[in-house]
């Protein structure tokens, strides 16, 4: 029996391609080629391309996610998803997948859909028994500049894009006479705006994959931003200091642990994600921000430096979630 054959997917349809690019280079260097046979493929809005060593580009074939090869037709065993923002962390490309019947290293099409909008994700959430921060959900065809002044929340907010990350879009704001404006540039990224109470205390950020069928929780980090908070310059350009493992007591490592696998499970998450807490000192409780299905995995990224932690090379943690992926959801 040959190595099976896996489709890294990377770019995508948003701003977050660039981000997407950034962490290909990571993963391409790292899954195992002597395990698996790897084509990437660029998913762009204009086309679906496998390029190959000498340059000669290959269009995918949509109906089957195929590539004819020279006259070969080359048919994937498993996919590994790269791509950050739409198509490949909303659900789009999940969706596509289940209908093809091959197994990919992410959320399925409804935890990926309902994690990747930031309300519905603290609502669930919040429903299930997790602490989250109170918030406010505006869209863009009922929002009028005047609902500005009715927002009922404790100022400092943070206002911010409802689908997408990287912080692309984001603004704290301190008091109620800075949220038009802030409303209006996250409306340039999104139909809909999410408002949120800012909760003071340390924030942490954890990955979590399930392998073998065992959900891990890896050494998480706390993240000292030089910014106001942790925005897109804090993320990629080098604003912020990343403990990792993040210094503190058995107590408050055992509940980050905890609520954040948990969390994975009530959200009955696949593959690698990562999750934004705030720890409230007062008290004592981490209170959920987000939840990533595709988080980074460039230099500058936070999961990696978290592998690193538990001792775990990135092949041998790529090959975990590919494995997993095959065995949960076999090919059909």
């Amino acid at each position: 029996m040959g190595k099976p054959i896996i489709a890294f997917v990377t770019g995508g349809y948003s701003a977050e391609a660039a981000i997407s690019y950034k962490s290909a280079i990571t993963i391409e260097r790292n899954l195992d080629t002597e395990k698996y046979h790897v084509f990437k493929i660029d998913i762009r809005p204009d086309q679906w391309v496998y390029t190959d060593a000498e340059g000669t580009p290959y269009l995918v074939n949509k109906e089957d996610f195929s590539l004819d090869i020279h006259g070969e037709r080359i048919r994937f065993d498993a996919v590994f998803i790269g791509i950050h923002g739409t198509p490949g962390e909303d659900g789009k490309l999940q969706g596509y997948f289940d209908l093809l019947g091959i197994p990919y290293t992410s959320c399925d099409t409804t935890t990926s859909a309902i994690t990747f909008n930031k309300r519905y994700t603290v609502a669930v959430a919040a429903a299930s028994g997790f602490h989250v921060a109170r918030s406010v959900h505006l869209f863009k065809q009922t929002y009028k500049a005047a609902d500005a002044s009715e927002v009922d929340l404790n100022f400092p907010v943070f206002v911010k894009p409802n689908n997408g990350g990287s912080s692309i879009g984001m603004s704290k704001v301190g008091e109620k006479s800075g949220l038009e404006p802030a409303i209006d540039k996250a409306f340039l990224e999104d139909d809909q705006v999410l408002i949120e109470e800012f909760i003071s205390g340390r924030e942490f950020t954890i990955g979590v994959f399930r392998t073998q069928g065992k959900i891990v929780t890896l050494p998480f980090t706390e993240i000292l931003s030089e910014n106001d908070f942790f925005d897109f310059e804090a993320k990629y350009q080098g604003k912020s200091k990343e403990i990792t493992p993040a210094l503190c007591s058995d107590a408050m490592r055992e509940q980050v642990n905890s609520a954040a696998s948990g969390i994975y499970a009530v959200f009955n998450c696949r593959g690698v994600v990562r999750m934004d807490f705030i720890y409230q000192e007062a008290t004592s409780q981490p209170y959920l921000l987000e939840i990533n299905t595709v988080p980074g995995q460039s230099a500058a990224s936070i999961v990696p430096q978290q592998v690193a932690a538990a001792g775990i090379t990135l092949k041998e943690f790529y090959s975990m979630l590919i494995d997993e992926a095959m065995s949960v959801n076999p090919k059909l």
